[in-house]
């Protein structure tokens, strides 16, 4: 049992460090996200304010990217949704998916009424 702990000390380590990586990575000219979903963001959103402006039904549509804030790194920064939950923004721009998209590689939420856009790095 004594042998254990160290290992289990190193796994939970190596789990802690893994979470300083962003949840988003750049894939086919889009940023995308878990199972590498496209990420979107909302014209309504003031880049670098810090704040969304996507709550309730449209929340519902586009969830946000949901992030640690020790996931900040680089262009990529946390901010801290209304709700108190804190979520991934790319140079300032709160990301966002497509409740809509269906695969890996779908686009279907880019350029929804005009307002919408997949994330480009």
């Amino acid at each position: 049992m004594k042998k254990l702990l160290p290992i289990a000390a190193l796994l939970a380590f190596a789990g802690c460090s893994s979470m300083a990586q962003s949840p988003a990575k750049p894939l086919d000219g889009v940023l995308v996200g878990a199972g590498d979903m496209t990420l979107y963001t909302f014209d309504r959103d003031t880049a670098g304010s810090g704040k969304s402006a996507c709550y309730g039904p449209c929340a519902t549509n586009w969830p946000p990217l949901l992030a640690a804030p020790a996931q900040a790194s680089g262009d990529y920064t946390v901010i801290t949704r209304d709700d108190g939950k804190t979520q991934l923004a790319y140079k300032g721009k709160p990301l966002y998916y497509w409740a809509k998209d269906a695969k890996p590689g779908d686009k279907t939420g880019d350029g929804f009424n005009q307002v919408w856009h997949a994330a480009r790095p």
